[in-house]
């Protein structure tokens, strides 16, 4: 694409993220007719359109637009189409760090509990990954160090769940890891925004050094890109982002993966080119999930995460399949 056509591809995307947004406040069991919008507080359908619905709304563009950000960033880093933002381990630290709080059953003590120890989860997991790849190692180091990472954090989830001390621990356990953006308040988006933002500006300004990359490391560093400062910017904002969108929904997988996959024939090539529409791509793949586990007729709704899983698995099982006959 050129750089002429690309303010369209943006203006494309806005909007489709807009509209979403807006089915999204109105779509449910419970739908929400337009008038609500202009009623008065005491109003039951009022209440549902700001106090449930938009926070909600809210959240799964933010979480959408990270994840879909982090997932353009790691491609374009590892130079790996099927990079995602949990193969640095950085999610699943920040799920065990998370879980932790539910076995420990501190979790209702405040508000903040959760999150904060899920952030400690993705920090540590950062500090884990420096410690284990270096700051001076190659992608392939890099990447493997993260995939042990992510190893060592499901056997910690797994060990949780097997001392759970009650039934309760565990189902909590258990829902909270399936993801969801369900019954989340203006304090989870408070606690999540500031993380993402830091994140995802930290992601954005990597640009030229992904760029440099598809070089390779060697011609990167011929064009003066620093990798180890880049490496370290990158790696904070993956903590950043994804940490606090685990720390307030769970996790929630594939956004990473199928976005910039979707959107990278509409770019082309360059890697920062497709940091920005990711975002974007992100919220709006979040936001058209949402509204679809809410329209599902199921008893119950379909978690978020799960409804991912489930668009994600076979997207990704094509892939794989395009892949091997390209090297084929």
């Amino acid at each position: 694409m050129t750089d002429a056509k690309r303010p369209l591809l943006y203006l494309c995307l806005v909007s489709l993220v807009a509209v979403l947004a807006v089915a999204s406040m109105s779509a449910g069991k419970v739908w929400v007719p337009w008038s609500a919008w202009l009623g008065s507080k005491g109003d039951p359908a009022w209440a549902i359109l700001f106090e449930l619905r938009l926070p909600r709304t809210l959240l799964a563009m933010m979480i959408g637009a990270a994840l879909g950000l982090t997932g353009a960033a790691l491609q374009g880093y590892t130079r790996n189409p099927l990079a995602d933002p949990g193969m640095l381990g950085v999610s699943g630290m920040a799920a065990l760090g998370a879980v932790t709080t539910f076995y420990m059953g501190s979790f209702a003590a405040a508000v903040w509990v959760l999150p904060f120890f899920a952030m400690v989860g993705a920090a540590l997991g950062v500090v884990m990954l420096l410690l284990m790849a270096g700051v001076t190692s190659s992608s392939i180091t890099f990447i493997l160090a993260g995939v042990v990472i992510q190893t060592v954090a499901g056997a910690g989830v797994a060990l949780a769940l097997n001392l759970a001390p009650n039934p309760w621990a565990v189902t909590e356990i258990v829902n909270w890891l399936m993801g969801a953006v369900t019954d989340r308040s203006f304090d989870e988006v408070k606690i999540a925004a500031p993380g993402m933002l830091a994140g995802c500006l930290f992601l954005l300004g990597q640009g030229r050094m992904l760029d440099a990359l598809t070089l390779g490391e060697n011609g990167a560093r011929t064009l003066g890109v620093s990798l180890v400062r880049g490496r370290l910017l990158l790696t904070f904002g993956v903590a950043l982002a994804v940490g606090s969108a685990v720390a307030v929904t769970g996790v929630i997988g594939f956004v990473g993966l199928i976005v910039p996959h979707l959107l990278r024939p509409l770019v082309g090539a360059k890697p920062s080119a497709l940091l920005l529409p990711s975002a974007l791509g992100g919220a709006a793949l979040t936001l058209a999930a949402d509204i679809l586990v809410r329209l599902l007729p199921a008893a119950t709704e379909v978690k978020l995460g799960v409804a991912m899983a489930a668009i994600g698995g076979p997207f990704f099982l094509i892939l794989l399949v395009s892949m091997r006959r390209k090297l084929a």
